[in-house]
C-alpha cells in the first residue's frame, strides 16, 4: 500500500492523500485528488515509481463527493475505462452538484440569519460555469449500499457509512492489516467541516458524532487520513474530536445564552481556527463553512433539549428554554 499526496489549489489544505494497493488484478486506489494538471502528473509519476500507470488501476474506492477526492478519478476513466465506486448516500449530492442546484443552500443561508453572505454569494453563484462543473463532475459506475466488505485481491476492505463531513461518508476498514482509511471523517490535526454540501443532511452535526462513536467503538487501528499524517490510533484523534465538539456545544449555548438569536449572531460571538480568530476577520468562504456549523451545533442543542427554536420568516430563531 502506497499513501500518495496530491497538490490543492489553496492555502488552507496543501495536499490530499491518495492511497494506492497493489493486487494480483492491478491497483485499487481510495481516492483519485483534484482533476488538476498537476496533481494528474504528479499521480502518474508516483504510480510509476511503484511499477505502474494508469492503465493498471481498476478501481477508485471514493470517501466522498468533495472535488478533491473525487473529480480526477473521473479524468482518469475517461481515458482508461476504470471504475468509480461512491456510497449511496452521496447520491443527493452529486445530482444536485450536475445538476446545478443551489436554491437550497440560498434557503440555508437565509434559515441561519445569513442574509449578508446570501448576497454576496448570489453573483457568484450566477457567474458559474455549469458545463465547466460538469466536464469534472459525472455520476459513479457504482454506488455502495450501505455498509459491506469489499474484495480487493487477496484483501478484505470494509465500507462503512460515517456521515457528517457530507451525508454520505464512507471510510474503507483493513482489519486485517489493522488499518482505517478515513477519509475527511477522522483527520490528525483539524476538524473537518460539518455539512458543507450541496444537499445537507437534517442533522448533520448528530450523524457526525454517532460517525464517530461507531468507528470508536469499533477495535483500534492505524489512522490513514485522506490529509495530513498517518497515526498509530484513531481512537485517540477519535477522543479529541469529541471532546472538541463537547466544548464547541457548550460554547454556542452560551452565544445564545448571552444573546444570540440566530446562527448568524452565535457565529460571531463564537472564535474559530486554532488561532481563536474572530468571525469578521474570516473570508467570505470560511464565514459560509463558520454560520453552517454554528447552525449545526445549534441544531443538536435543540434535539438534545439544551435550546428551543423556532422558524420566523424563514429564519430559525434560538431560545434559552427558560424565556
Amino acid at each position: 500500500m502506497h499513501r500518495i499526496p496530491l497538490p490543492l489549489p489553496n492555502d488552507g489544505l496543501h495536499a490530499v492523500n491518495v492511497y494506492a494497493i497493489a493486487t494480483s488484478e492491478g491497483l485499487v486506489l481510495i481516492d483519485s485528488g483534484w482533476a488538476l494538471a498537476e496533481a494528474r502528473d504528479l499521480l502518474e509519476s508516483a504510480l510509476g515509481g511503484i511499477g505502474f500507470g494508469f492503465e493498471d488501476i481498476t478501481r477508485f474506492l471514493i470517501t466522498h463527493s468533495h472535488r478533491d477526492h473525487y473529480t480526477l478519478a473521473v479524468e482518469v476513466r475517461r481515458l482508461f475505462g476504470t471504475r468509480i465506486a461512491v456510497g449511496i448516500g452521496e447520491q443527493a449530492n452529486f445530482e444536485a452538484i450536475i445538476e446545478g442546484q443551489v436554491e437550497a443552500q440560498f434557503a440555508d443561508m437565509i434559515s441561519w440569519g445569513a442574509v449578508e453572505l446570501a448576497e454576496k454569494l448570489r453573483p457568484v453563484f450566477a457567474k458559474t460555469d455549469h458545463d465547466a462543473v460538469k466536464r469534472v463532475y459525472e455520476l459513479p459506475d457504482e454506488w455502495i449500499p450501505g455498509a459491506q466488505d469489499i474484495v480487493i485481491g487477496d484483501r478484505v476492505l470494509r465500507a462503512i457509512p460515517t456521515p457528517g463531513h457530507t451525508r454520505g461518508h464512507l471510510v474503507f476498514a483493513d482489519p486485517e492489516a489493522g488499518l482505517l482509511f478515513s477519509g475527511d471523517h477522522v483527520l490528525p490535526h483539524i476538524t473537518p467541516s460539518i455539512g458543507f454540501e450541496p444537499a445537507r443532511a437534517e442533522l448533520p452535526l448528530g450523524d457526525y458524532l454517532d460517525s464517530l462513536r461507531l468507528v470508536r467503538a469499533m477495535p483500534d487501528m492505524r489512522m490513514m487520513p485522506a490529509h495530513g499524517p498517518v497515526s498509530d490510533s484513531v481512537h485517540t484523534r477519535v477522543d479529541e474530536l469529541l471532546v472538541h465538539h463537547d466544548v464547541r456545544l457548550a460554547a454556542t449555548l452560551e452565544a445564545v445564552r448571552d444573546g444570540a438569536v440566530t446562527a448568524w449572531d452565535a457565529a460571531h460571538k463564537l472564535s474559530w481556527t486554532s488561532r481563536g480568530r474572530r468571525f469578521d476577520e474570516l473570508d467570505t468562504f470560511n464565514r459560509t463553512l463558520a454560520v453552517g456549523e454554528t447552525a449545526a451545533h445549534l441544531d443538536v442543542l435543540v434535539v438534545r433539549g439544551e435550546l428551543k427554536s423556532s422558524t420566523v420568516d424563514g429564519v430559525v430563531e434560538y431560545l434559552p428554554l427558560e424565556q
